[in-house]
């Protein structure tokens, strides 16, 4: 009987730490080889880590990545094979996305990724070329064909490589996570495997890496379409699976013969004669088939396949937001985070995240009111840290306020007081946050919110001040979920119900709510999602039913503060389109004046 026993390793590596990559594929390597595989699948640029972004520009990087890899080879035995990412250097001098067959301590094949992506949050043509060469691996009985995660989202590669008689299909990915991903990777994953008759096999990479977040969920279809196995979600884990090539190459053999009857059928028919250039091009690619003796005969002990687990959105979401906060804490040798606790939704929110990924001990909450601070959102401040467990310290703000209003004295007088007073008491906030930062080598968390920053209702130097903007692509309307979400799994009111009732307020002024400046933020999120990640015009969100002077005022605020957004931390991406890597708009920019 034909089959294979294909292992699929979710790493989660650090970007350019060489040597630990290497220790890691090491430790995976050792773990499929127990487990009897035939075939080991790595995520795409495994040895270096995804994005290396400009490092790859630089010549001692490629071949210390170079030097890695065959270390790793040195490693790799007669028993199984290893598909493994890197960067390749080809004679030519040029750079490419590769993927390196390794077995019996020898490079048995090279294939380089012919798709770059090149929009979002990828750039990859400023680093790479494309290759122009599919890659078949001829077994004997089996054959499997290889492509990198972009190369799966076009069709032509996996019809070809299906016409030249590929039984799997093996895909290393670096695919980063947002809202929807899983559901859009699954649906068209399935149609592939079944409209090519192959099995599918998507090995994803897992981790945060600055402002993205992969999440493993890597996949294993049948020639059916139908899922066999699902990785882990947000967490390392070794995929299992044995396929039944036989059975695969008895159904496809059945299936192209009902197609071939279909095809006869539709000759019999009558069509309007079309020209040449009706009829869309297919690319076609030179076929790089390599034979490798290799005995996918031995036996396995029998297999007992995973239930797939699957997360609730809300559950993803929290999970993405989980490991992108504590890999970036820890990847970047940090120990402890402060933040600003005020009381309101968004700091109880940042705190509950902090401490489920780092643990209370390494959060470390400040609680600063000012004479506009409520005894309400004071009681509540302090009623998050004593039921996160976290240390905390009151640092009242009123004698610095009260100094800088001295020192400013002169120059503000016969100038009614304005949104300035109210920002000082914010980067009073952020001064004392840096300042312990400073000497305690803590890194600060900001709690601005998506729609917040999107329209500048957030103040630079302020509470923009810090080195991680944990919930900055999470809109208000979702901090809401996020947070009932939380209080649910926890089972109680772990962020108080008083704080969720409350009406979002920044106490910056006497009787301050955050709808005296805003629209209601239902309605606010549901423009600036047309407008930011759906790229609606005015006229287009007009024309969906909403107030234009609304929509005006809303456009204005967010291109006013792109200068804003500009100079502050990195954040979680979550969204399809996050500011930074994603939106990438011109601080100068004299579009919008123009606009209506």
């Amino acid at each position: 009987m034909s089959s294979l026993r294909l292992a699929m390793a979710q790493i989660n590596p650090l970007v350019g730490n060489l040597k630990n990559n290497k220790q890691k594929i090491l430790h995976y390597l050792s773990l499929a080889k127990e487990a009897g595989a035939d075939l080991l699948t790595f995520p795409e640029l495994c040895i270096c880590g995804y994005p290396p972004e400009d490092l790859l520009l630089k010549t001692s990087f490629i071949q210390d990545n170079l030097k890695i890899l065959h270390e790793i080879r040195e490693s790799v035995d007669s028993s199984l094979i290893a598909c493994v990412g890197f960067a390749d250097r080809g004679i030519d001098k040029r750079i490419y996305n590769a993927a390196a067959l390794v077995s019996n301590q020898e490079i048995k094949g090279i294939y380089h990724k012919i798709h770059l992506p090149n929009y979002g949050v990828f750039d990859e043509n400023r680093y790479f070329h494309s290759g122009d060469c599919c890659c078949l691996i001829d077994l004997g009985d089996i054959v499997i064909g290889v492509t990198i995660c972009e190369d799966l989202w076009y069709e032509d590669i996996i019809r070809q490589l299906s016409q030249q008689g590929a039984d799997l299909v093996i895909n290393i990915s670096s695919s980063p996570y947002h809202q929807g991903k899983r559901r859009l990777r699954e649906r068209l994953f399935g149609r592939l495997a079944r409209e090519n008759q192959v099995f599918l096999a998507y090995t994803n990479l897992v981790g945060g890496q600055d402002e993205l977040v992969f999440d493993g969920h890597s996949l294993m279809f049948d020639s059916e379409g139908h899922l066999l196995a699902r990785g882990r979600s947000f967490e390392e884990d070794l995929l299992i699976v044995d396929l039944k090539v036989d059975a695969l190459q008895n159904a496809r053999k059945t299936f192209r013969e009902k197609e071939k009857v279909k095809e006869k059928e539709k000759e019999k028919e009558t069509y309007p004669v079309k020209a040449k250039d009706d009829y869309p091009m297919q690319e076609t690619y030179t076929v790089q088939r390599l034979a490798l003796p290799f005995n996918v005969a031995k036996k396995h002990n029998p297999l007992t396949l995973r239930k797939p687990v699957r997360l609730s959105p809300l559950g993803e979401l929290y999970q993405a937001l989980l490991l992108g906060t504590q890999d970036y804490v820890r990847k970047n040798n940090f120990r402890k985070v402060a933040i600003g606790l005020s009381g309101g939704i968004d700091s109880a929110l940042t705190a509950a995240l902090a401490v489920d990924a780092l643990g209370s001990e390494n959060v470390v909450g400040v609680i600063m009111p000012s004479q506009f601070s409520s005894s309400e959102t004071q009681k509540d401040a302090q009623l998050v840290a004593d039921n996160l467990n976290m240390q905390h310290l009151w640092l009242p703000i009123q004698d610095i306020h009260k100094a800088y209003m001295q020192i400013l004295e002169e120059p503000f007088r016969n100038h009614r007081p304005d949104v300035t007073e109210e920002n000082l008491q914010a980067r009073v906030r952020g001064n004392l946050l840096m300042a312990l930062s400073n000497k305690f080598g803590w890194l600060v968390l900001t709690t601005g919110n998506k729609s917040e920053t999107s329209v500048g209702y957030c103040t630079i130097y302020g509470d923009m001040a810090g080195g991680f903007a944990l919930i900055k692509d999470v809109p208000k309307t979702l901090v809401y979920h996020l947070s009932r979400y939380r209080n649910k799994k926890a089972g109680y009111d772990l962020i108080p119900q008083s704080i969720l009732d409350r009406p979002p307020t920044a106490e910056l002024a006497p009787n301050q709510k955050d709808q005296d400046l805003l629209p209601p933020y239902p309605l606010l999120d549901a423009i600036l999602l047309r407008y930011i990640e759906k790229d609606e015009s005015f006229s287009d969100i007009v024309a969906a039913g909403y107030d234009p002077e609304l929509v005006k005022r809303v456009i204005t605020m967010v291109d006013r503060n792109e200068y804003k957004r500009r100079q502050s931390p990195p954040g979680i991406k979550i969204t399809p389109k996050a500011f930074g890597k994603d939106r990438r708009m011109p601080i100068t920019n004299g579009y919008w004046l123009n606009m209506h």
